[in-house]
């Protein structure tokens, strides 16, 4: 017997930090005309780098990769200082699509590192994000991954501490390193708000709400995307069966038999197109209905870098 509902999450998908990244890859094509370089994939999703990369767009890791004077752009994740400084050395003419709440991060770690600060992050290791953050600075940020790393980590004082957050991680799981390093570290200073953004923290909570109420939970986003995975794995977490797909392809009947009811959502890089497919093949497999949750309604809304205005 396969699904009889779709529960679609509310919010779902895109973010404005993700939103104004593609636009600002858009607007460089239509501005400049093709080719234009982004230093990493611009968002971790396979759709979306393929669909630019189709218009002209592209993706290199490695600077030496880009030929001098070409238009460059930032991804979304961030960059370090040394990325920054190459990219000025060669030429580039450059737009940054850092998210403006990670570029926040990095104005409270350079600010802080004036004052005499060093800094705990807590973050998954080799993430992007966490590389531009922690390349903000050449010493004093020390990553922690788990609660087992906040006993080992060695700052060199701890009288100025301050502790910062990838943007994409499990809110839960955060609260419980940040508590331990309040405990090692009582005096560390936090953020005024949370470095946790809020469409992370808007779509855990809605998988939350969401997983009361269904018999499994299909997450559309890219494996590599942070945010993406910490969805699916706190609808297991909360003991609800829970699986990952970049397309609908990718689901596979086996999961949804005997499930009646069926949670939807979406990884904060992953198009509605992508969604709008997945929800097609459930259907193919028997689901009638579709019923959209009640949930926050996301207006924010981030302007593109000047010079960009089409």
């Amino acid at each position: 017997m396969g699904p009889q509902e779709i529960l679609l999450a509310e919010p779902r998908g895109f973010c404005a930090g993700v939103d104004r990244a593609i636009d600002i890859v858009e607007h460089a094509l239509a501005k400049f005309g093709r080719p234009i370089y982004v230093r990493h994939e611009i968002v971790h999703n396979t759709y979306v780098v393929n669909d630019l990369k189709s218009k002209g767009a592209i993706f290199i890791e490695d600077l030496a990769d880009v030929p001098p004077g070409a238009t460059l752009i930032f991804s979304a994740h961030g960059v370090s200082k040394a990325v920054q400084d190459e990219a000025v050395a060669r030429g580039f003419h450059v737009f940054d699509a850092t998210c403006p709440l990670v570029s926040k991060v990095h104005m409270e770690v350079a600010k802080l590192a004036k004052e005499g600060y060093e800094f705990i992050m807590i973050g998954h290791k080799g993430h992007p994000e966490v590389e531009g953050t922690m390349g903000q600075l050449e010493a004093g940020i020390h990553l922690v991954e788990d609660v087992a790393d906040v006993a080992r980590v060695q700052p060199g004082q701890s009288e100025r501490l301050a502790v910062v957050t990838q943007t994409t991680l499990s809110v839960d799981d955060a609260a419980e390193i940040m508590a331990a390093v309040k405990a090692r570290f009582p005096l560390i200073r936090q953020p005024k708000q949370q470095d946790i953004c809020y469409a992370t923290q808007n779509r855990q909570d809605a998988v939350k709400i969401m997983s009361r109420d269904v018999d499994a939970v299909i997450v559309v986003g890219s494996p590599t995307s942070s945010n993406s995975n910490r969805l699916a794995e706190l609808a297991r977490k909360l003991g609800v069966p829970a699986y990952m797909v970049d397309s609908a392809d990718e689901l596979q009947a086996a999961w949804l038999e005997g499930k009646a009811r069926v949670g939807l959502t979406a990884g904060a890089s992953a198009p509605d197109v992508l969604v709008q497919e997945v929800m097609a093949r459930i259907k193919s497999l028997g689901a009638v209905t579709v019923r959209k949750m009640d949930g926050i309604q996301e207006t924010v809304k981030f302007p593109l870098p000047k010079g960009l205005k089409v």
